[in-house]
């Protein structure tokens, strides 16, 4: 079978396009390629929905940590301090086992019937724990950046006349983002990175329809060599974050764009310790 064949047999297996089974014996490293590229698909779902649901929900938790009512602040300094407080691979198992207890049949709520099979899915339960845990670490970053905006900007903005959502959106929503920036683009990273914990979680592949780990970990048992396999998530995943810090940076540019250029530099400085 040629590379070709094989890029189109199994190129999107892991959305249950082409070939169904897994080969057997005579593995290539086309094959191996090929099939990790697959399942990489899944890692960038679940890091693009994650940060993109995380986002929205950590700035609502930032300016929630940041209010003087404390129906508002104490809530969501518990939600930052659970979620930051207790290790990724443990909130994977617990969510798992408390969803797998919901009813088969589904809940009942205000007289309709939901469905909650689906949330045993690694697909959206997974999901869910990324999207929390991001969240919390991504409204602690916020909440720094929200406590360092120049008083200056503040008055200035009120000299104008804006006051509430207007001051909010035009003054303190665009300095929080330039001043967390750089470190939120870490978090991104870093949960990137984190999709990876998903194969070892409690949520299931469906119809042998895993991530990159999956079939790196499927290669590496068959052949009893992990020197291939598994380099070749990590060079998926080395390109994959080089596109990130990318894209991130085209983003630092346009909210850095009155500055000098120098300052509308980004520069990545992995974090070792998280």
């Amino acid at each position: 079978m040629s590379c070709a064949q094989t890029i189109m047999d199994y190129g999107l297996r892991s959305l249950g396009f082409g070939e169904r089974l897994l080969p057997r014996s005579d593995f290539t490293l086309c094959q191996q390629f090929t099939l990790i590229g697959s399942g990489l698909i899944w890692n960038l779902y679940f890091a693009f929905f994650a940060l993109l649901f995380g986002f929205f929900l950590a700035t609502g938790l930032a300016l929630a940590k940041t209010s003087t009512n404390p129906w508002l602040r104490k809530p969501a300094e518990g939600f930052i301090f659970l979620f930051r407080g207790s290790p990724l691979f443990i909130q994977f198992f617990l969510a798992y086992e408390a969803l797998v207890m919901l009813p088969r049949a589904g809940v009942e709520i205000f007289g309709f019937t939901v469905a909650t099979s689906w949330l045993t899915k690694a697909w959206a339960g997974a999901l869910i724990v990324l999207t929390l845990n991001t969240a919390a670490y991504s409204a602690q970053i916020f909440h720094g950046a929200l406590m360092s905006v120049p008083k200056g900007d503040i008055e200035a903005a009120e000299a104008y006349g804006m006051t509430g959502w207007t001051k909010f959106r035009r003054v303190l929503w665009p300095t929080m983002l330039r001043l967390a920036w750089p470190s939120y683009t870490n978090e991104a990273i870093f949960l990137f990175h984190a999709t990876t914990l998903v194969f070892f979680s409690g949520f299931p592949a469906f119809q042998q329809r895993g991530d990159s780990l999956y079939y790196a970990s499927y290669f590496a048992g068959q052949t009893f060599n992990p020197f291939i396999a598994y380099p070749i998530v990590a060079l998926y995943f080395i390109v994959s974050t080089l596109a990130l810090i990318g894209l991130f940076g085209i983003v630092n540019r346009r909210l850095n764009r009155h500055l000098p250029g120098a300052a509308r530099r980004i520069r990545y400085r992995p974090q070792v310790i998280r």
